[in-house]
């Protein structure tokens, strides 16, 4: 019934909304530049625009974070050459052309309309794109966005004011909720259920309690009253995503990444090879999940069967390189044995004929193919055809969000209880997509007892480590439960420096890491009261740890 319902709100935005878009395979701004017009001006078309443009918001910052965190590869040697003023005009456009001028019209409407439960949700997804916004980018436009006719050009608000105000909009909502009214027609993310979309929103207060926590002294003490509440989201039911679908044209419905990976001509990007060298280390049972072999041997490796691969430098150019100087002997270099063939962190080499050879985004949580260990060639409509999911906020993240305050108390021994439990929780995710992929073969599924001895082996080296350990199990097993959306652990590593083990940058010239974007190009050169930053050094409101250079240590 889920998918049938997802088929039909396609059909519907087929029929009543044209499609603009950056990407082929994306669902980014529906009517460029004025979205949906008043001649369209039908609430629940309007609430429907409003959360496609929210999932690709999310997904495009993400994405950065996921980037600069070792999540993702890292293409370009320098954070000023990847992250310039042009690298983010597509998703501040999404939030502020699309997402927050149609928020402006659709509660014109939904007022009119007492429409409470619309007006709620949109309070929560503004609300979320605002935190991100600043956590991005530090201060940015809100308190006059919502009058263009009197400030065409609007300044920027201080980060911190525009937390608060995102948080009385959370407030609100729970008001709204609470008059009740007409149900949404489309529901993207919790088909009409308020309990969960209540549960969402004080889940967002949380994580913005957690990024504050290092200039509120009572931050920690907001967030444990949530946690006391148990009114968060706890559980997969409860867990906040955006569901893709396997359609191909009219509107492509797949998850982006397995557009650009799934393909005749072989998969489009490189995986990071520090997550995967991580995760193979480490045993992780998620690794045949999250990445698809296509080769048995990668160049200068020992393959997947055992055998010493031999280097080979047109195909794999570093395989014939020495280490760079700035590299310890224990840091992952070049490839990773298996058959996990991806790229280092700032890697800008060509682009070699590798796409048949390159690991592709698996099973979980793009929609792709399931690791049989087969090493069959990705094609087009391999594995879960494009039903992935776009996760937002799960279930297993709170509890690590939790074991990060914990710790952060110094209570290191609710902080090791709930790592476990943030694993647990993180693995059966994973392993319910099992039933996606028509092509897994069950045998190969890590059984109960490859998920328990990989989760007892963290739990060891958590609790016998130092408080550095500690810090860096946690990071490592939060940036791998958070594959697919990088926005936590780009937060992560600021409020924390954790993990010290990331892969450094393979130019050892690279520049400081991004405390901030620059504001997006667009912005900046049309509207004269955004003064752009003089470079990506500037922190922002909630990040009060030392400046850099030297700070986070794994540059």
């Amino acid at each position: 019934m889920k998918n049938l319902k997802k088929i039909s709100i396609f059909l519907f935005l087929i029929i009543g909304i044209t499609f603009t878009s950056c990407e082929t395979t994306d669902l980014d701004l529906l009517d460029d530049p004025n979205d949906v017009t008043l001649d369209k001006a039908v609430l629940d078309r309007y609430m429907t625009a409003i959360q496609l443009d929210f999932n690709n918001f999310i997904r495009r910052m993400g994405d950065n974070g996921a980037r600069l965190t070792r999540i993702e590869y890292m293409f370009g040697r320098t954070y000023a050459a990847n992250f310039d003023p042009a690298s983010t005009d597509t998703p501040w456009r999404i939030a502020y052309q699309g997402m927050f001028s149609d928020i402006f019209g659709a509660r014109l409407l939904a007022n009119a309309q007492g429409a409470n439960n619309h007006l709620a949700v949109m309070n929560i997804m503004q609300a979320y794109t605002l935190m991100t916004l600043v956590d991005f980018y530090g201060d940015v436009p809100y308190s006059e966005t919502s009058n263009p006719s009197e400030f065409p050009f609007p300044n920027a608000d201080d980060g911190a004011a525009v937390y608060a105000a995102a948080i009385a909009l959370l407030d609100e909502a729970t008001n709204l909720f609470a008059e009740g009214g007409a149900t949404l027609s489309n529901d993207l993310f919790y088909d009409n259920d308020y309990t969960k979309w209540q549960k969402a929103s004080n889940t967002m207060k949380m994580s913005a309690y957690l990024n504050t926590r290092l200039v509120d002294s009572d931050a920690l003490n907001k967030f444990n009253a949530i946690v006391n509440s148990g009114n968060y989201i706890s559980t997969s039911a409860d867990d906040f995503e955006f569901t893709y679908g396997t359609s191909i044209t009219l509107p492509d419905t797949r998850h982006p990444q397995y557009s650009g990976d799934y393909t005749d001509s072989g998969a489009g990007d490189y995986r990071s090879n520090w997550l995967m060298e991580l995760m193979l280390k480490k045993e992780d049972p998620r690794r045949l999940y999250y990445f698809y072999r296509q080769t048995v041997c990668t160049p200068g490796t020992t393959g997947a069967d055992g055998i010493t691969c031999l280097p080979n430098g047109p195909r794999l150019q570093c395989s014939q390189q020495p280490r760079p100087p700035h590299y310890p002997l224990d840091m992952t270099y070049c490839n990773v044995d298996g058959g996990y063939w991806g790229r280092d962190h700032g890697n800008n080499e060509g682009i070699p004929p590798d796409s048949f050879d390159r690991t592709a985004s698996g099973l979980y949580p793009f929609g792709g193919a399931f690791d049989n260990g087969t090493f069959d060639s990705v094609t087009l409509g391999l594995g879960a055809q494009g039903a992935g999911v776009m996760p937002i906020i799960l279930a297993s993240w709170v509890d690590l969000m939790r074991a990060e305050a914990a710790m952060a108390s110094g209570n290191t021994s609710s902080a090791g209880t709930l790592l476990e439990s943030g694993l647990t929780k993180a693995i059966a995710k994973v392993k319910s997509f099992e039933s996606k992929d028509p092509g897994a073969i069950s045998d190969n599924f890590p059984d109960a007892a490859d998920v328990n001895a990989f989760k007892d082996a963290i739990s060891a080296e958590f609790n016998a480590g130092d408080n550095n350990t500690k810090w860096n199990v946690l990071a490592e097993q939060t940036f791998i439960a958070h594959y697919g959306n990088g926005v936590n652990p780009y937060n992560f590593y600021r409020r924390t420096g954790y993990p010290t083990t990331l892969q450094f940058n393979i130019e050892v010239s690279s520049g400081n890491f991004v405390r901030s974007f620059l504001y997006p190009q667009n912005e900046a050169t049309t509207n004269p009261n955004i003064i752009q930053k003089e470079n990506l050094d500037v922190q922002v409101f909630w990040d009060n740890n030392p400046v850099s250079p030297g700070f986070p240590f794994a540059n």
